[in-house]
């Protein structure tokens, strides 16, 4: 049985959950083909600050190039060849911000790319909370809570790209062991077969020639 203090918790909760999920909304992983380009974009009021993360998770040398326009298309952020990158900004104007990615320096390899892009600020757990409001013991733990929750939620987005990076170069590598070991088993058998008629050779009687005789 849940005691009568955790049940009262648990809408609480319910909403840390609810908030979580609103900031970490912009989380995605894409593919990016090559000789290709990439973009998404974003309505933005003014005075808004947002934040975007990426990372390249598998292809190639893990780099891409990425860029950031403002709604009049002037540059904000042009990075080339990066594996991971973070950029922050505050808008100066409303409108629609466009974030590209670009693999059209490579021309075989396909790039996986992790995008996170967060805007705005996050809203205070309870209606006319401030810095300066005095918490009840309650409040303070759902506080707390609250932080631990994120610092989780970025800890398990960390771990599942490493899981996948590590996942990928796993498979990589398995699939040129496959090769390697299919490569050899042809190469033994042409050995085999190319010594084994090479001694049926040995003992071959050739045929031919003439027999002299004497008078």
């Amino acid at each position: 049985m849940f005691s009568p203090a955790l049940l009262s918790l648990l809408p609480l909760v319910l909403l840390l959950q609810l908030q979580l999920l609103h900031v970490f909304a912009g989380e995605l992983t894409f593919a990016l083909p090559d000789n290709e380009k990439l973009c998404f974009y974003e309505d933005l009021e003014k005075d808004v600050t947002f934040d975007l993360i990426f990372q390249v998770i598998a292809g190639g040398s893990y780099d891409v190039d990425c860029f950031v326009t403002d709604p009049q298309n002037n540059v904000l952020y042009n990075e080339e060849k990066k594996m991971y990158d973070r950029f922050t900004h505050t808008t100066t104007m409303t409108g629609v911000y466009q974030v590209c990615f670009s693999n059209e320096f490579s021309s075989f390899t396909h790039k996986t790319v992790y995008m996170d892009f967060r805007y705005g600020e996050e809203q205070p757990l309870m209606p006319g909370m401030t810095s300066h409001t005095a918490l009840t013991q309650l409040e303070s733990s759902c506080v707390s809570i609250h932080e631990v929750l994120k610092v989780v939620a970025d800890s398990q987005t960390w771990y599942r790209l490493r899981e996948a990076h590590d996942r990928l170069n796993a498979e990589l590598l398995h699939q040129r062991v496959a090769y390697w070991s299919m490569g050899e088993t042809v190469l033994l058998f042409v050995i085999s077969i190319g010594q084994v008629m090479l001694l049926k050779s040995f003992f071959s009687e050739k045929k031919g020639g003439s027999v002299a005789t004497t008078t």
